[in-house]
């Protein structure tokens, strides 16, 4: 078992995703996963928490991410997708509202899937250059132009080409089409980037932002993007989760203090922010657990170092109150840790990281 920094060198860690209160690590092409398991969602076949990483049953091989919701989860396997966990909006996506306690498979998605993204109750995918979505569809953020919860995917209306990235808030949802953004769902607090609080059931253009982007990220209810290097974000700011030293809610994008260039990775958890930045990381916004990783429990509406992640990190993952990041090989997690989220074997809080206790 892993302790301290060290890592097992047999062992290859290639991706992360992390739920409200679990996460999991694609393991040498299998899914490990760790943390709350009330509604099955690490997939063990059980609904007891795990305070170290466990194998998800029948996934030892092909996947490629995983993502995680309020209380279900996905991964991305030989193309396909499969969920399980927490059913009752449709968001396993088997035409049914069962909770799983291993995988099934999604409906109609077996193949030809590059990336996946979860919401709260609610999963999206990128399907063929396309985007599909289902299970909660309150506010529209389907983007299939309704409110009816989907059981099983549906494509996201006109969205059926030039699709490179997918990002699901608590309640919205955006896409990387063609080098710019285009957002849907609820935008009470100016999320969808359009420069209105109007919610909708189609996809929005975002202002200003119409080339240049490579990567986006979703928070509770606020979205950031990956511009030329650097990184901007909008929509609710309430703990400083943009970024630009204010608390201000932004309907457009703004810069985020600092980070001009050498952005690589952005995440985005209930309401903080992180980019993997010339190897290291630096986050900000609400800080109640120590999510920031900056040995403080304060906010900060501008970016702080992470503590002892200045190099090696190469994936970065965030979610709720917990923040976690592939370094050297290993996986590391800070914050909230009630359910054992960190993988560290406690249940105690960390405001800095600690290394995830791989068996």
């Amino acid at each position: 078992m892993d302790s301290g920094g060290t890592t097992d060198t047999a062992r290859s860690i290639t991706s992360i995703g992390t739920g409200y209160y679990h996460a999991c690590a694609v393991v040498n092409g299998g899914l490990q996963c760790w943390g709350h398991d009330y509604y099955g969602q690490l997939g063990d076949n059980s609904t007891t928490d795990k305070h170290v990483p466990v194998q998800v049953l029948g996934l030892t091989s092909g996947v490629a991410a995983a993502v995680g919701g309020q209380d279900h989860t996905c991964a991305l396997v030989n193309a396909g997708v499969q969920c399980w966990g927490f059913n009752d909006h449709g968001q396993l996506g088997d035409n049914s509202t069962t909770d799983r306690h291993v995988p099934v498979q999604v409906a109609g998605l077996t193949s030809s899937v590059a990336a996946i993204t979860a919401g709260a109750y609610q999963n999206c995918a990128l399907v063929s250059g396309g985007v599909q979505c289902w299970g909660y569809n309150t506010w529209g953020v389907l983007g299939d132009n309704s409110t009816i919860d989907r059981y099983v995917p549906v494509a996201v209306s006109g969205l059926i080409s030039g699709v490179t990235a997918v990002a699901a808030g608590y309640s919205h949802t955006c896409a990387l089409v063609n080098g710019g953004v285009q957002c849907w769902g609820y935008n009470a607090y100016g999320e969808l980037g359009d420069n209105t609080t109007t919610e909708r059931h189609v996809p929005v253009a975002v202002s200003g932002l119409t080339s240049g982007v490579s990567a986006i990220a979703a928070g509770d209810f606020y979205t950031c993007a990956l511009v030329n290097g650097g990184m901007q974000c909008w929509g609710d700011n309430s703990y400083g989760g943009l970024g630009d030293n204010t608390t201000t809610e932004r309907r457009i994008p703004v810069q985020v203090s600092g980070l001009t260039s050498g952005v690589s990775a952005i995440t985005a958890g209930a309401y903080h922010t992180c980019a993997l930045v010339n190897g290291g990381m630096q986050c900000w916004g609400r800080n109640p657990y120590g999510g920031l990783g900056d040995n403080t429990t304060t906010e900060r509406d501008v970016p702080v170092q992470v503590e002892n992640l200045t190099s090696g990190v190469s994936a970065i993952s965030a979610h709720a109150w917990t923040t976690c990041a592939v370094v050297n090989g290993g996986v590391q997690c800070w914050g909230e840790n009630l359910y054992g989220g960190l993988g560290d074997n406690t249940t105690t809080n960390r405001a800095v990281p600690v290394q995830v206790q791989f068996p």
